[in-house]
């Protein structure tokens, strides 16, 4: 495991499983959430499934489930995979609350079991900003590739590079030169959240972050064909991009 993603780990499990109680719900409150209505959880990523019953989806950085609980629901056979403990006890004990199967790997996302997974899965999906926790774009890439059995869909939404020069998603990151290479310590994504005198206290995370270019480039040189990029508007102003998502899929 590389140093900085040691340092993640520390900040995605200082007190994760009380966040996610505070701000989600407790467990079995969530779970009747995704139940409701799972494909409604999903939002705007429903879209970009064709089916769900009986797919093989691993969800890459899955957090505390709060995607992959609504896929499992639908479905779908879903494994996680995150580098917090805290967050795979919130998804289990949701996942056990609304008596769906799931599978949940806390593990380095680059140093997955290949040997398992590799060529194991329909869809790799994930969503609400992971790209620039990885330094090597190419090694992560290379890592999706290597999961998706052939034909295999990639299912990449993240923040719209655009944020590198403007703070769109009031997300409170500092912004810098969109060609900047620089890897920089920042807050983690929930520290914004708690009071000064305990963020102060949180573990930082070491971020790289990417242009559009370097992300598009990277999918291509990694042997995915890309079939779609679609851009979303900032959810704090609709005149601004805030995410992307590229559809890509493993001739």
């Amino acid at each position: 495991m590389k140093e900085y993603t040691k340092q993640h780990k520390k900040a995605w499990e200082f007190n994760a499983y009380n966040f996610w109680t505070r701000t989600a719900g407790t467990p079995t409150e969530r779970a009747r959430k995704d139940m409701e209505n799972p494909e409604r959880m999903l939002k705007q990523f429903a879209g970009y499934f064709d089916r769900y019953k009986g797919v093989r989806i691993a969800n890459i950085c899955g957090s505390c489930g709060k995607k992959a609980i609504p896929l499992a629901l639908l479905g779908a056979d879903v494994t996680v995979f995150d580098i917090s403990e805290e967050n795979k006890r919130y998804a289990m004990e949701t996942a056990q609350a609304a008596s769906v199967p799931l599978n949940f790997e806390v593990c380095d996302i680059l140093e997955i079991d290949l040997k398992k997974y590799g060529e194991y899965f329909d869809i790799v999906f994930m969503e609400g900003g992971i790209l620039h926790y990885f330094h090597n774009i190419d090694e992560f890439m290379g890592m999706m590739h290597s999961l998706l059995r052939p034909g295999g869909k990639m299912i990449c939404s993240d923040f719209h590079p655009f944020t590198k020069i403007n703070d769109s998603l009031n997300l409170q990151r500092p912004t810098m030169s969109y060609f900047s290479t620089e890897v920089y310590e920042g807050e983690m994504a929930h520290a914004r959240f708690y009071p000064e005198e305990i963020r102060s206290q949180m573990p930082k995370c070491s971020y790289r972050r990417y242009t559009m270019s370097e992300i598009i480039n990277s999918i291509i040189r990694s042997g995915f064909c890309l079939k779609q990029l679609d851009e979303h508007p900032s959810w704090e102003n609709a005149g601004l991009p805030g995410e992307f998502t590229a559809i890509a899929v493993k001739s």
